[in-house]
């Protein structure tokens, strides 16, 4: 009779009705005491995360370098913007950084029909020049700096310090040396005569190194190996796919510095049908003194060669992104 009156309270208390037995049944292995208050654990997980923050001196000092900095590299692109839409005397006899009596596409027009179009060709030049020679630069680099990071040989330091020093000499120090090496083999006034130089980046081979050194786990490529993968099918699907962060900021780099190189086209380059667009815009404006209506064109030209490197930042940054969240969460 003991046996079953204690069986008996054991059910009693652990129904809803009960003593004890809802909250028994309701607490689970992480609910709170039952001294805490109704919502006491949801203040203690916020004033936790409150923690983590910043202080909110140093978020408005950060919010105020960077509206700083942004207004200061974006004023030149509204200025650009506001001036394409004017003409030479509106340049000079109006205020500069609003509209007067604006027509973009008529004056834009002009700009692409001028001289038979020669802006066209300049752009086009332009855009084989950075594009051909960014591509060329990046899998140079990629093939270079994974060697150099995964391959031990003699001398694969010297060859990297080799390296780094190049990334310390000048363009335009080796632009007249070049100049007289290309004329000596016929390229110079040619496109070779851009396209060559512009495919070798120091910088762009050091970043590779760096990166598929971090990146590139040797037990990966071990089991590739493994698998029966040769080292040229290995690099191909295993190490530029893992590097692209740093290939995209190769390319990047590179493009613009081609894009906006005007040293170089300026020593190697006579023929005008050949002109880079930086090149192709200065000669513009040495023949404004004459022509006026040339600076008009020549800031409608600036414009329009903003455009590429614009988009080109807008495609690429979502490969950044997915770099710089790699690792980030703890597996």
């Amino acid at each position: 009779m003991s046996e079953a009156n204690d069986l008996a309270g054991g059910v009693v208390a652990g129904e809803p009705g009960g003593p004890g037995g809802g909250a028994a049944r309701g607490r689970g292995p992480d609910a709170a005491p039952s001294g805490d208050r109704p919502g006491a654990g949801r203040r203690r997980a916020a004033k936790g995360r409150e923690g983590l923050e910043p202080p909110l001196r140093h978020r408005i000092i950060t919010a105020s370098l960077l509206t700083v900095a942004a207004l200061y590299f974006l004023t030149p692109v509204y200025w650009l913007v506001v001036s394409s839409t004017k003409s030479s005397s509106d340049l000079f006899g109006t205020f500069g950084f609003w509209f007067h009596d604006p027509h973009p596409l008529d004056y834009l027009h002009r700009v692409l029909t001028y001289d038979d179009g020669i802006y066209v060709r300049w752009f086009a030049n332009s855009l084989m020049y950075a594009g051909v020679g960014a591509l060329a630069a990046t899998l140079l680099s990629a093939a270079a700096g994974y060697a150099l990071a995964k391959y031990r040989f003699p001398g694969r330091e010297g060859i990297f310090n080799v390296i780094l020093a190049g990334v310390l000499i000048p363009g335009t120090a080796l632009a007249l040396p070049l100049y007289l090496l290309f004329s000596e083999i016929g390229l110079a006034n040619t496109y070779w005569a851009v396209l060559i130089p512009s495919v070798v980046s120091p910088f762009g081979v050091y970043l590779c190194r760096i990166y598929a050194a971090a990146a590139v786990p040797d037990s990966l490529l071990e089991a590739a190996r493994i698998d029966g993968a040769g080292e040229a099918r290995i690099f191909s699907t295993l190490g530029l796919r893992l590097m692209t962060p740093a290939l995209v900021t190769v390319f990047l780099f590179q493009f613009v510095h081609i894009w906006n190189n005007f040293f170089l086209p300026l020593v190697m380059l006579s023929d005008s049908d050949l002109y880079p667009i930086q090149l192709g815009l200065t000669s513009w404006q040495g023949y404004a003194d004459r022509q006026p209506e040339l600076y008009q064109y020549t800031v409608g030209g600036a414009f329009l060669s903003v455009l590429p490197l614009m988009v080109l930042m807008g495609v690429l940054q979502r490969y950044w992104r997915t770099g710089l969240t790699e690792g980030s969460v703890k597996a």
